[in-house]
C-alpha cells in the first residue's frame, strides 16, 4: 500500500507553509491553504491530500462553508480539533467579506472568473454549474452552485441560473461549468444552454457576462471564442 508523504518530507518549495511565507498567501491554491489549517493529515495521508479530498468531497470552497460540525466530524481524519479550526477559518472569511463589502472580488475579465473558481471546479469528478452573481462594479455578490451531474440543455431549467441573481436584484451573472474530463472545449449542448441562458437573461434584463468551461489546467471562455454571444 501506498502512503503520502508527510510535508516535511516534501521538497521545501512544495511545503503550502514554506510557499506562503516566500511567495504569499495569494500564490497559493485552495487546498494548500486549507492544509496549513489542517496542520497535519492521517496515518495514510498527509494535510496536502486531506484538504485536497475535503475540497472534492464538498465540492469546494462555498461547499465547504456550508457544512455543519457533525459534517465535518463525520470525514475519516477529522476530530473535533481539526474539524472546530476549519469552521474557524470559514467563519472569519464569512465575517471578512460581511464588514468589508467593498473587498468582494471583482470580475473583469474571463481570466478573473477563472481564477476565481479554477482551484475548485477544476477537481470535481462530477460536472458542477455555478453562477457567480455581479453587482453594477461587477464585484462578485455570491457564487451559487446551480447544477451537478450531467449539465446539458435537457436537465437544466433556465430560469434556476437566473434565481440567485433575482434574489440580489443583481444586474449581472457568469456562468461556469467543469469538465472533469480535464478538456474545456464547449460541447454542442454547452453552446445552446448558453445561447438559451443569454436570452432568458434579456428578458428578465439580467446580462449573461459570460459562460466557462473549466478543464484541470485551462478553460475556454465562450464569449471570448464567439459562441452564444452576439
Amino acid at each position: 500500500m501506498l502512503y503520502q508523504a508527510r510535508i516535511h518530507d516534501l521538497p521545501t518549495g512544495d511545503r503550502p507553509r514554506e510557499r506562503l511565507r516566500d511567495a504569499g498567501a495569494s500564490a497559493l491554491s485552495n487546498p494548500e491553504l486549507l492544509a496549513i489549517i489542517l496542520r497535519t493529515g492521517g496515518a495514510k495521508e498527509n494535510a496536502l491530500a486531506m484538504a485536497s479530498r475535503l475540497l472534492a468531497t464538498f465540492h469546494g470552497l462555498a461547499g465547504l462553508a456550508r457544512c455543519s460540525f457533525a459534517d465535518l466530524r463525520a470525514q475519516h481524519g477529522l476530530g473535533d480539533a481539526k474539524a472546530a479550526q476549519i469552521q474557524a477559518a470559514m467563519e472569519l472569511g464569512k465575517r471578512l467579506v460581511a464588514a468589508q463589502p467593498e473587498e468582494r472580488p471583482v470580475i473583469r475579465s474571463a481570466e478573473d472568473a477563472a481564477r476565481l473558481l479554477q482551484s475548485d471546479m477544476a477537481v470535481l469528478d462530477q460536472e458542477h454549474m455555478r453562477v457567480l452573481v455581479l453587482n453594477t462594479r461587477n464585484h462578485v455578490l455570491a457564487t451559487a452552485d446551480v447544477y451537478r451531474g450531467n449539465v446539458h440543455t435537457a436537465v437544466i431549467r433556465i430560469g434556476e441560473l437566473f434565481r440567485e441573481a433575482l434574489r440580489h436584484n443583481a444586474p449581472a451573472i457568469i456562468l461556469a461549468h467543469n469538465h472533469p474530463s480535464g478538456d474545456p472545449s464547449p460541447s454542442a449542448d454547452d453552446v445552446a444552454m448558453t445561447k438559451q441562458a443569454v436570452e432568458g437573461g434579456e428578458l428578465l434584463d439580467i446580462e449573461v457576462l459570460d459562460h466557462l468551461v473549466i478543464g484541470s489546467n485551462s478553460y475556454v471562455s465562450l464569449k471570448q471564442q464567439g459562441l452564444a454571444f452576439s
